[in-house]
């Protein structure tokens, strides 16, 4: 099915999922989608593999929890998600060398507390891994000494897209 992008969303310099100065990191890059729902979208490598040819399961449990704490940030763009704790549960192996889609979305809002649901999509739109949350609504000022200018988390030019489909 056919999704409108609405916007890109920031990323930092060193965030080991979105970092794009990070040579260790996922450099996953994250959407605003039409539905209040966040996109991100990873290409994984064989040096984020567990088993030949399979992603390793923390990795795809970093994307969902990233993907997820983001959710905020549609309606609240200095906001951050932090991890209160987390649930992961893996259906299909999730291959390398193949992009991946994660797609989030906060599913009850209580205040500062917020929780969420998220999927990591395969090429064929099944599920491989889904993920919920609960969350902590923080201003970077509460979570790190560094602000937001000194993390350079700002949108990035490239990878525009305009719609996907999933």
């Amino acid at each position: 099915m056919k999704r409108k992008v609405l916007a890109k969303l920031p990323s930092g310099d060193d965030c080991v999922v979105c970092g794009v100065c990070n040579d260790h990191g996922l450099k996953a890059r994250f959407y605003a989608l039409e539905g209040d729902e966040v996109l991100g979208v990873y290409h994984p490598t064989e040096a984020q593999q567990s088993y030949p040819g399979r992603v390793h399961g923390g990795i795809s449990a970093a994307l969902l929890d990233e993907t997820m704490g983001r959710a905020v940030q549609l309606k609240e763009p200095d906001t951050f998600g932090v991890t209160m704790t987390m649930q992961v549960t893996y259906r299909k192996p999730l291959p390398t060398g193949k992009e991946a889609h994660v797609v989030g979305r906060i599913t009850r809002d209580r205040g500062r507390v917020f929780e969420a649901t998220g999927e990591i999509l395969l090429s064929d739109g099944s599920v491989a891994v889904e993920g919920w949350g609960r969350y902590l609504r923080l201003p970077i000022e509460k979570i790190t000494d560094a602000s937001a200018e000194e993390l350079n988390y700002i949108p990035r030019e490239g990878d525009e897209l305009t719609e996907i489909d999933l």
